[in-house]
């Protein structure tokens, strides 16, 4: 099976800021793979790396088994649908549709006007004055009509409202199963991707923190809540991802390889908006530990 998206040590740096720093993740064939984090933590590098926009300043990056944007062919397996869903105020939705399929060898004019009409866009109907759902809706019919093998989608619905992100998340899912593609989509909203995505990817502070199947992370994830005791006196098969004490109580948050059956914890499974926010506040408070990768 070939890696949708496969980096080794990958990094991009702007003068003396790293925007992305020793990123190794493989991403398997036929995922929906969630990429989360905070403003600034490497989210639209990483996808603009993945999409051939940018080069890398250090490591390896292959896309669909080969380097991004190596040669046309490449680029055609890989649909980018950029930040603010992007599209021209001043062209009327068929004439975007005409746009997509003279640039596009293997745009799929068919598909494009079945979702239109299920969408009830009206063709003649400017760009500019369609809702901000409406442009969504819009910008993903031209990444699908691209009938791309990779989709990449960077913060998609980030302004829309829930009604709008809902039936956008909807149309996305539809496609997907339809069409067998693989889909690379970052937000800042974790409870969107836990809805839609299998697979998770969290940045913070330019590196990866975790990276793994999702059903896998929250199967080895807990929360331990107990008498308080120093991390250093849990058992070796337990990392500790963040640590909260009180003068009598310390919570933790784990990844064990099996379950935890220590009278003196109460355990609780983790959501995966509790997972992501360990990992996030492991790297805020400045804990530079191992990145966690789950192996497949």
């Amino acid at each position: 099976m070939t890696d949708v998206l496969l980096t080794r040590g990958l990094g991009r740096r702007y003068g003396r800021r790293w925007a992305l720093r020793d990123c190794t993740v493989d991403v398997p064939d036929g995922r929906v793979v969630g990429l989360v984090g905070p403003n600034g933590a490497g989210k639209t590098t990483l996808l603009k790396l993945a999409a051939g926009q940018l080069e890398p300043t250090e490591g390896a990056i292959t896309v669909l088994g080969e380097r991004p944007a190596a040669r046309p062919a490449q680029l055609a397996r890989v649909g980018f649908v950029a930040q603010d869903t992007p599209v021209y105020s001043g062209l009327t939705v068929a004439e975007h549709l005409r746009l997509g399929a003279r640039l596009n060898p293997g745009w799929d004019a068919a598909l494009a006007a079945e979702r239109i009409a299920r969408l009830g866009l009206d063709p003649a109907q400017r760009a500019g004055k369609l809702s901000g759902g409406q442009r969504a809706q819009l910008a993903l019919t031209l990444g699908l009509a691209k009938r791309p093998e990779l989709l990449i989608l960077d913060e998609p619905v980030a302004s829309l409202d829930p009604l709008a992100r809902r039936e956008f998340l909807q149309g996305l899912m539809e496609a997907t199963a339809e069409h067998g593609l693989s889909v690379l989509l970052s937000s800042h909203l974790v409870s969107d991707l836990e809805r839609v995505c299998d697979f998770l990817v969290v940045l913070v502070d330019a590196r990866v923190q975790v990276a793994g199947e999702t059903e896998e992370l929250l199967a080895t994830h807990y929360r331990l809540t107990g008498p308080r005791r120093d991390p250093d006196r849990l058992p070796a098969d337990q990392q500790v991802v963040s640590a909260a004490h009180t003068d009598r109580q310390s919570t933790y948050v784990v990844r064990a390889a099996h379950p935890i059956h220590d009278p003196a914890w109460t355990v609780h499974r983790l959501t995966l908006e509790d997972l992501v926010l360990a990992y996030m506040g492991r790297r805020a408070v400045g804990d530079a530990g191992p990145v966690l990768e789950v192996q497949r």
